[in-house]
């Protein structure tokens, strides 16, 4: 036994850095770390096992080909435990195996600078692979892990090399092969095949900020565009508003004067018969719908739309006059979920009753509720937005998103049997 500590130390060695930098480089999909210890220390128990009886017969190209099947096992069995997509996940498996092939070779070639050789190399394998996963995780897993596309591309190279890393092993003694010097420099090529590879995710990783970037611009000047175009709209509805205080206010004054001058004379036949009239008149007011006027202005001005086209509104609103947004935008918004809310209604065939449901709540943050049926093939993208099927349509949708990001806001739209939801919390 003491004679095969040294091997089992490396075979330890080796696997444990495996695994742990195969879970550096992919992207884990439980929290929990005990999951990747058990199947580390199943992935441990099964290869040391195998590799106890090459040891004590010390068949080394044995254990290499025992080692380069468990690489194989590990890729299977430990796929489920990551939420890489196929074409990463065997980016990174063959990586992984290059990276193994490389570091056995550089064990193997410097191991006589050690006094004990045989230690000295499971003493490189486990400074080389921690150096490996230290620069991996400090430098490139941001990197790797941002980038989503062209991995087709990039498997392209990294197979070509483990086919040449492979062919030196296959087609001759291990010891052999581990003394190979045109085999460091095939490692060479590697190493710079891997240097354009992550300047490539660098270039890549640039290229996305930059493409996220310009469309939140483009949001952002869709959404101006649109604040520009209705802004007069939303000031001459709270205009109107003000106005028609305004003289409901005078006009009260006047009459109040006037039913206190016939009381103060005694004709309170009078009196009584121009509150009978008063009550009589039916003047024209908007319904105050919440506190806010600008939000208040736009919703009267929807909802009295929705009443023309013969669709009922329920709205219910708990808008404060002072909120943690700006009241204009608010009101923006509001108007762009009503008026595209009266619109799905107006698509609706005919045996689909219209309706618009549209309820607020202020809870320290101000949580917009719109429901609406919506006509057979209304989807949501991938990223759960509306889809526009007309051209020049999907901006005020567009500006909902634009005043969610402006004030870190939730925007969820739902899509279920027939009815469409959306909730925004600000």
């Amino acid at each position: 036994m003491p004679a095969l500590f040294p091997d089992l130390l490396r075979s330890v060695i080796t696997d444990v850095m495996l695994v742990l930098l195969l879970s550096t480089m992919a992207t884990p999909k439980y929290k929990s770390k005990a999951v990747y210890i058990i199947a580390t220390a199943i992935i441990l128990a099964a290869n040391v096992g195998a590799n106890c009886y090459f040891y004590l017969s010390e068949n080394y190209t044995a254990v290499f080909y025992v080692d380069l099947a468990m690489l194989v096992v590990i890729g299977v069995v430990l796929k489920p435990l990551f939420t890489d997509k196929i074409m990463q996940w065997c980016f990174s498996y063959i990586t992984m195996v290059n990276i193994y092939v490389t570091v056995v070779f550089l064990s193997y070639m410097l191991a006589d600078i050690f006094p004990s050789p045989i230690y000295g190399m499971a003493y490189l394998r486990l400074i080389l692979f921690s150096a490996i996963v230290f620069v991996f995780h400090r430098w490139v897993s941001a990197l790797y892990r941002s980038v989503l596309d062209y991995w087709h591309i990039y498997l392209l190279p990294v197979a070509a090399l483990l086919a040449c890393l492979m062919s030196y092993f296959f087609f001759g003694d291990v010891k052999e092969t581990m003394t190979s010097i045109p085999l460091l420099f095939v490692m060479l090529l590697g190493l710079s095949v891997y240097v354009s590879i992550i300047h490539s995710f660098r270039t890549i990783t640039k290229q996305y900020a930059m493409r996220e970037e310009n469309r939140k611009m483009q949001a952002e000047r869709e959404y101006l565009q649109l604040a520009a175009g209705t802004m007069s709209g939303r000031l001459k509805l709270m205009e109107e508003v003000s106005a028609q205080n305004s003289r409901a206010a005078h006009d009260r004054r006047h009459f109040n004067n006037v039913l206190l001058e016939l009381l103060e004379r005694g004709e309170t036949g009078e009196a009584a018969a121009l509150l009978q009239s008063q009550n009589q008149a039916t003047p024209i007011i908007s319904k105050v719908y919440c506190e806010n006027p600008a939000v208040n202005a736009a919703v009267c001005h929807y909802a009295a739309l929705a009443e023309q086209a013969g669709i009922p509104a329920e709205i219910e609103l708990d808008i404060p006059d002072n909120t943690n947004v700006d009241a204009l935008e608010l009101s923006m918004v509001v108007s762009n979920l009503m008026e595209n809310a009266i619109r799905a209604c107006e698509r609706l065939p005919k045996n689909q009753t219209p309706y618009l449901r549209f309820t607020c709540r202020s809870v320290g943050r101000l949580l917009l509720e719109m429901e609406n049926p919506c006509a057979e093939g209304t989807v949501l993208d991938e990223n759960g937005y509306p889809v526009a099927h007309e051209e020049g349509h999907g901006i005020g949708s567009k500006s909902v998103l634009a005043f969610a990001k402006k004030y870190d806001g939730e925007l969820l739209y739902k899509v279920e049997k027939g009815v469409f939801r959306v909730r925004l919390l600000v």
